[in-house]
């Protein structure tokens, strides 16, 4: 059975040499997916609800740390990509990010009795201060991870599963994680409503989850190897080259298509999940069900999974994009009519369950696409550069990821406050001396549902408009990785006019312009083979798979 079912996903050898070092891989994905989730679903709402900062307070929290964020991403990718050691450019920085990530997060939900309404600048200050601390230990760690997976799985398909496993390693980092905090703030009595005195839960939660990702980084940094990189050739660093690395990459067309396709999907689903708590506990008033429809979105969410991989096997990493991205759009649709109140009817809580499973449902498919497209981007670039360089490619897409979300956060607080929703101790106050929910006015409501769905909404077509216009194929990146093995071992390629063609459609660049073109004037004629199924062949490919394999039992045998 078990080789049936790995036939039929695609899947190549036995468990030790194919599934485990996936597994190995993803580990870190726990802390990944769980981390953020958590921050996506509770950091605004504990600021403002429990630390009792204003709404732009708690935007400026979040927007001064994704300005830091923006500074150490680049950095970071920069640092990996010169790093020279035996085992390689990147797991190292998995293991010292570990403490600093421990530490930070556990303090990000610890206010040590700062209170918004008693002294706001200093709560503000402190939370600016640790959220930066703990954005430069996620960059520490999700920079490095990012960037070793081309090298770890260098085939088109071998990426997607790589990917997949990630997907459901997310999973299981999001699930428990949501699972401690919804378990920890019921026996604190905060499970139906968050007020000033839900400091402690959260505080205990913080410290919880910091060991359970720590372990989870850890696991991945002992199980995992990659290639030494003693090799590795350094040009002279300065403020020059720092620029004109990041300046190459938007050079490349497939780049700039997948980044401002991701940017778009980002801008949507950032929106989205810095105002969907207020949209549920202020607009449909139904906080007490707030654990209940985050489930069930994590459950349409996962359940997608299988469906988008399928497709993206069958035909190619688009694919799911196109399908199921129309039901995202049907999903925030369904907040642009919202009527909640005290006396909400039955019809409006079916429809906000509806909402949570046809928004997550249909949101997996573009992040799927995203996921998977981004690392056949290294292959484009060394095919302009002639060098690997995954640091400063993943540097963009965790910081397109942590940013847009931060600075979405921060556009949702301002535009919230700036139409009038009222949150807090306030709110909290009012409800205790009145017995009744407090009443939003009309401006705050359509406030809210600019935040949760107009705006959201909007950069999902474009995202989709964007996605139809990438052209990476599958044949396109293994004949380029082909070309680029062949120019590597002979120093020159010799190409047809159609592989020509469809190089400088995929790179924006003019052959003759790139590394892959340059010096082929030597006579010699180095031509791309095909096997007998029609498939390019690498040439070096069993090389460093034989390379990879000596290193790893020499690892072993340490």
């Amino acid at each position: 059975m078990g080789e049936k079912i790995k036939k039929a996903i695609g899947v190549k050898g036995d468990f030790k040499t194919a599934i485990l070092p996936m597994i190995n891989y993803s580990y870190t994905n726990m802390y990944l997916g769980g981390s953020g989730y958590i921050i996506s679903m509770y950091l605004t709402i504990f600021l403002t609800d429990v630390v009792n900062l204003s709404l732009k307070q708690a935007g400026l929290v979040v927007m001064f740390a994704t300005i830091w964020d923006a500074v150490t991403d680049p950095a970071m990718g920069i640092i990996t990509d010169r790093t020279r050691s035996k085992t390689g450019k990147h797991r190292r920085y998995l293991l010292w990010g570990i403490p600093l990530m421990f530490v930070s997060y556990s303090l990000l939900w610890n206010s040590f009795g700062l209170n918004g309404k008693t002294n706001p600048t200093a709560a503000m200050v402190y939370f600016v201060l640790i959220y930066m601390v703990y954005k430069t230990a996620y960059t520490i760690i999700a920079v490095p991870h990012t960037a070793m997976l081309p090298e770890l799985a260098p085939e088109y398909d071998l990426r997607t599963q790589y990917n997949s496993m990630g997907y459901l390693f997310n999973s299981a980092g999001m699930v428990p994680s949501f699972g401690i905090i919804v378990l920890i703030l019921g026996l604190f009595g905060s499970g139906d409503n968050l007020t000033s005195e839900s400091k402690m839960p959260f505080l205990i939660t913080g410290l919880v989850l910091s060991l359970f990702y720590s372990v989870a980084v850890f696991l991945t940094y002992k199980t995992t190897r990659e290639p030494s990189s003693l090799d590795n050739k350094l040009e002279p660093f300065d403020i020059k080259y720092f620029f004109n690395e990041y300046y190459l990459v938007f050079k490349n067309r497939s780049f700039r298509q997948y980044f401002f396709m991701s940017l778009a999907y980002q801008f949507s689903t950032g929106f989205y999940a810095s105002s969907k708590v207020y949209y549920i506990k202020y607009l449909a008033n139904q906080y007490s069900k707030y654990a209940l429809f985050n489930a069930i979105a994590g459950v349409a969410e996962a359940s997608a999974f299988p469906f988008n991989y399928a497709l993206t096997m069958k035909f190619g990493k688009k694919r799911c994009g196109d399908i199921v991205t129309p039901l995202m759009v049907a999903g925030l649709a369904i907040g642009l009519f919202m009527q909640g109140g005290s006396k909400a009817s039955p019809i409006w809580v079916v429809l906000m369950l509806l909402s949570m499973i046809l928004y997550p449902f249909g949101m997996s498919g573009l992040g799927f696409v995203s996921t998977n497209v981004f690392p056949d981007l290294t292959d484009v670039d060394e095919l302009i550069t002639g060098r690997r360089r995954e640091g400063v490619i993943s540097t963009f897409s965790t910081l397109i990821k942590k940013s847009i979300s931060g600075v979405m956060a921060f556009f949702v607080s301002f535009i919230l406050q700036s139409f009038g929703l009222v949150t807090g101790d306030t709110v909290s106050e009012y409800e205790k001396v009145n017995g009744t929910l407090y009443t939003q006015s009309s401006s705050a409501v359509l406030g809210v549902r600019i935040c949760v769905a107009v705006i959201p909404i909007i950069a999902a077509v474009i995202a989709l408009i964007l996605l139809k216009k990438f052209k990476m194929t599958k044949e396109d990146h293994t004949m380029i990785r082909a070309a680029v093995a062949t120019k590597h071992k002979y120093g020159s390629v010799t190409l047809s006019d159609e592989e020509r063609e469809r190089i400088e459609l995929v790179s924006g660049q003019k052959i003759e312009n790139t590394w892959l073109g340059k010096d082929n004037n030597s006579g010699e004629i180095h031509t791309l083979d095909k096997n007998e199924d029609g498939d390019y062949i690498i040439l070096i490919e069993k090389e460093l798979e034989t390379k990879r394999e000596i290193e790893e039992q020499k690892e072993n045998a340490k």
